[in-house]
């Protein structure tokens, strides 16, 4: 009879625990991997040096990217093809093509970006919750974390009900500035990048004496 009541107890602590992990929101929709999902963003690069002319040269283009059909990464693992396709803002003209892939690995969602494995989210998506970017490539160590997990915004005009921010870099000294972030929406991925890496006077961030921004704002997303 204490062996029946003991293995019924198990039995319904293993139920209790597979019930919480279904109620559980992991956050995958953040890291879409369903094929011919898009985003367009107006891409802006801005470098400084106030010893050339022009002082603070701008660029600016739209990339749209698509996750592609399923293919095996350097690493050996089923992934699939992101596409990177960058475009003449005026005219039109595709001006870069390029093949990424991306994948889903336990609790990681990575981009192999130009042959070097970046780990851009992990799951399940937490506030507080940080990790290396860099921890499978030779790039440094670049250690994120996630705040304003799950909150609506509006970016490029387009009102998005569940977003994440991922801090990058926020540092400031006399004449340091490091500002970086990314933010990421439910079923489109990121929706937007910021990235400033700036030489500054005194402490004041509009007083730039070299460096460089990116930024991408969003256009468009949908499927194809």
């Amino acid at each position: 009879m204490k062996r029946l009541i003991a293995l019924v107890l198990f039995l319904f602590f293993i139920f209790s625990c597979n019930k919480e992990r279904e109620n559980i929101d992991f956050g995958y929709e953040y890291f879409p991997m369903e094929e011919g999902v898009f985003v367009e963003y107006e891409v802006t690069m801005i470098a400084h040096n106030i010893h050339l002319n022009p002082q603070h040269d701008t660029i600016k283009y739209k990339l749209e990217t698509i996750i592609g059909e399923e293919v095996v990464d350097n690493s050996g693992r089923l992934a699939r093809k992101f596409f990177q396709s960058k475009y003449d803002l005026s005219t039109g003209e595709i001006l870069d093509q390029r093949v990424w892939t991306r994948i889903i690995d336990e609790n990681r969602g990575e981009v192999v970006e130009e042959n070097q494995r970046k780990i851009r989210l992990v799951f399940p998506v937490k506030n507080g919750d940080n990790w290396n970017v860099n921890a499978f490539n030779s790039l440094g160590n670049q250690e994120v974390y996630y705040e304003d997990v799950n909150v609506g915004r509006t970016i490029g005009g387009f009102a998005l009900e569940n977003t994440t921010k991922v801090m990058y870099d926020d540092f400031l000294s006399l004449v340091d500035y490091q500002k970086s972030h990314e933010i990421y929406a439910k079923g489109i991925g990121l929706v937007e990048r910021k990235i400033k890496d700036l030489s500054i006077n005194n402490f004041d961030t509009l007083n730039i004496q070299s460096g460089s921004e990116v930024h991408y704002k969003l256009l468009n997303y949908g499927k194809k």
